[in-house]
Order: structure tokens, then C-alpha cells, then sequence
């Protein structure tokens, strides 16, 4: 096998790496960032630093457990960093490190990508669910 036969596999099939559990980007990297959630947070903190509160009162139908569970896991990935300033009781805010700001232009894409698509994609979702409705009627 050539190298050039690695680098783009036979059509249907994904390159190599994908079937790599410890390795696959999607599984390890965009799995994570590219739910609701993390999407959104880092959404919100590509405009300045927030506090938690003020991320909780920007994102309402977020719960305060799973905003702090994503807030630690964007954390953990080095995308959003936590500060804590005295005074009681103590200021938490929370910023877009370096690594996060990189993520904000291809966040950008997937943005405009919803917001151009939206409503075909509801049609789909309605034609598809009434489909399935008829089907099961039969």
C-alpha cells in the first residue's frame, strides 16, 4: 500500500484514525465541544468573561448542574479558565484561554450553518416525524 493510498481511503470508508478509540478527534475532542451545552457556554464567553451566574441567566433552560459539569469539562480541555477573586462572597469568573479563542472561528461556521438551515431542517424533521406517525398508524 502507497502512501498516498493511506492518506485518502477507498471511498465509504473513514481514514484509519477514526477507528481508533484513544485517537479518533471526534470521540476525544469535538464529541465534547460540539454539544449544546459546551457550544453555547463558549459562545457566550467568546464576548468577555462571565460569572457563573451570569451564564446561568444567559443560558435558562441550562440546569446549574450541568452548567457547572460543563464548565469543569471545558476546564479539563484547556478551553475555559476559572478565576477566583476575594471578597465575600468570592467572585468566580470564567474566560476563553488562548486554546478556546481558536475554537470561537469554527464555532462561527457551525452558527452560521444553523441559522441558514434552520427551517429546512424543521420541515425535514416534521415530513420525517409525520412519515413515521403514518407508518405506525398502518
Amino acid at each position: 500500500m502507497t502512501s498516498s493510498s493511506k492518506a485518502y481511503p477507498a471511498p465509504g470508508k473513514a481514514p484509519d484514525i477514526f477507528y481508533q478509540t484513544e485517537l479518533c478527534p471526534v470521540r476525544s475532542v469535538l464529541g465534547q465541544v460540539g454539544r449544546k451545552w459546551p457550544s453555547l457556554i463558549l459562545c457566550h464567553l467568546s464576548f468577555g468573561s462571565h460569572r457563573f451566574s451570569e451564564l446561568r441567566g444567559a443560558i435558562p433552560d441550562i440546569s446549574q448542574r450541568m452548567l457547572a459539569q460543563s464548565l469543569r469539562e471545558l476546564q479539563r480541555d484547556g478551553l475555559v479558565s476559572r478565576q477566583t477573586q476575594g471578597g465575600v462572597p468570592p467572585r468566580v469568573d470564567y474566560d476563553l484561554t488562548l486554546l478556546g479563542e481558536s475554537y470561537i472561528e469554527p464555532l462561527q461556521v457551525m452558527m452560521s450553518w444553523g441559522a441558514k438551515h434552520i427551517g429546512q431542517v424543521e420541515r425535514e424533521r416534521t415530513t420525517y416525524d409525520l412519515e413515521a406517525d403514518l407508518k405506525a398508524a398502518s
